[in-house]
């Protein structure tokens, strides 16, 4: 049996703390990702996401490696200190954010501002700041955790991403012309990748479903959905299978307006030309 770790001293970085742990029971064991994740049932990449700290996982999964490597507690009680970091997400996000890294998809409309995973570091910055953040460690902390999210969108078993951005969020500017011509080139880019999808709902196709609703779905590796709402002051994570359902049908129905994802890449480079 391996020996029981000593979490005291190390816990002020919990989450790199849990990965660490991991990572070096399994390197002990001698099993590779693919191996573990064939003993526990669950997609390797999850394993891999775990110990690259990308997400924590659920409770379920640090009882499940307790089991596994033989060290009861252990193992989910650094589950539970890293799903208690403050100073990496706000509470609201954290189990958010834990099932957005294990997603195997993820589809996101977004009515009014560059989704979070699309957002250059300055463009964060700036729009945090507009949310009430002043300049300093928390400002800082925040635009660092919302960069360690885009991670999601590379590396193996990197989830497929279709992300629908309203035409208002491409034409309502930053004030820094600099940093929103960084952003759009930023866009342009990320839409060249292999797993992601970018389109945009035109004004000419008038007022459609989901219109004041930043909406997520995230489609996990046991097949479940869930949903996220959100607007600038507050979010909701949606479990129940009927809502999450509803939310899929308006989101649906509002991908058949949006612009293709060819036409949107064309529509992309003409605003960065305008703007050069």
């Amino acid at each position: 049996m391996p020996p029981r770790r000593v979490v005291t001293g190390r816990s002020q970085e919990p989450r790199r703390r849990f990965a660490e742990e991991l990572r070096t029971l399994r390197t002990e064991r001698g099993d590779s990702l693919r191996k573990l994740g064939e003993a526990l049932g669950w997609d390797w990449s999850l394993f891999g996401k775990l110990e690259s700290g990308q997400t924590i996982g659920s409770p379920d999964v640090a009882q499940a490696l307790d089991q596994y490597y033989g060290t009861p507690g252990l193992l989910l009680a650094l589950w539970e200190l890293a799903a208690g970091d403050a100073t990496q997400f706000r509470e609201k996000y954290r189990r958010f954010m834990a099932l957005e890294g294990e997603a195997v998809s993820i589809q996101k409309y977004s009515p009014g501002v560059v989704p979070g995973l699309l957002q250059t570091e300055a463009y964060a910055r700036e729009l945090l700041t507009l949310g009430g953040l002043r300049p300093g460690d928390e400002l800082e902390q925040q635009v660092k955790a919302r960069m360690s999210r885009r991670d999601v969108l590379t590396g193996d078993g990197a989830p497929q991403l279709r992300a629908i951005l309203d035409e208002a969020v491409l034409r309502r500017p930053l004030p820094d012309a600099t940093v929103w011509r960084e952003q759009l080139k930023y866009l342009v880019d990320t839409a060249e990748l292999w797993n992601v999808i970018l389109q945009v709902l035109p004004f000419r196709a008038g007022l459609r479903e989901l219109s004041h609703t930043d909406t997520a779905f995230l489609r996990l590796l046991d097949g479940r959905t869930v949903a996220w709402v959100e607007t600038a002051y507050s979010g909701e994570l949606i479990e129940e299978a009927a809502r999450v359902e509803e939310l899929q049908v308006g989101y649906d129905r509002l991908r058949d307006h949006a612009l293709s994802p060819r036409d949107s890449a064309e529509f992309l480079l003409r605003l960065l030309e305008e703007h050069s």
